[in-house]
């Protein structure tokens, strides 16, 4: 029988997850092409020889960040309730993705850079999980158009909308900040906004 892996110390631990968030940072500063293994270093106040200690390659690290971020990404369309009812669930599905571009702008880039790169270390959960999980979720939605519960339109496309019209404000954080000027909350008036936009879309 294979031996198992030892399990790591809470340091190691510890050190992993320092490395990732300086990973993280840098990733979603420069992309993957733009990044070195010496600005993670310097970053999560390591050596070089400590990181790779913990993480073989810039590859390696660059996986471990989007492995984690992909059921980040998807566990808001996760919550979307067949049971429910269905505008409050479309709704709250997309307050959830505006949340998540709040509290998490560095991996809302992270994932946007790889995407633009052609997803060449995601494509597989792309094609796999992520496209079974909408595909599971515009049955649903179509099953409420059936019932004339909601409006019919594309169920994938509006998903699709849904997507853009929240990560934009953490993608483009720094053009949407910029043209509202100061005193503005981008975050809390896109909430009002969306709930307005699909609420009207979605009307039977």
């Amino acid at each position: 029988m294979p031996s198992k892996a030892r399990p790591r110390s809470r340091i190691q631990q510890k050190n992993r997850e320092v490395i990732l968030d300086a990973a993280l940072e840098v990733f979603s500063l420069h992309g993957f092409r733009g990044a070195t293994l010496d600005q993670i270093a310097d970053v999560a106040g390591l050596s070089k020889p400590n990181l790779l200690y913990y993480f073989p390659s810039k590859e390696a690290v660059h996986k471990a960040l989007l492995t984690g971020l992909l059921d980040t990404w998807l566990d808001p369309l996760r919550a979307m309730h067949p049971d429910g009812e269905p505008l409050a669930e479309i709704l709250a599905y997309v307050r959830r993705k505006l949340d998540l571009a709040r509290d998490y702008p560095r991996e809302s880039r992270l994932f946007a850079n790889e995407i633009l790169q052609g997803a060449p270390r995601m494509r597989e959960a792309i094609e796999g999980d992520l496209k079974s999980l909408v595909a599971e979720k515009a049955f649903v939605l179509t099953g409420w158009m059936d019932q004339g519960r909601i409006a019919r339109v594309d169920p994938v496309h509006l998903i699709f909308s849904i997507w853009s019209l929240t990560q934009h404000y953490a993608d483009f954080d720094v053009q949407v900040r910029a043209v509202l000027g100061p005193g503005h909350d981008p975050f809390a008036e896109a909430g009002g906004f969306l709930e307005t936009l699909f609420s009207r879309l979605l009307k039977p």
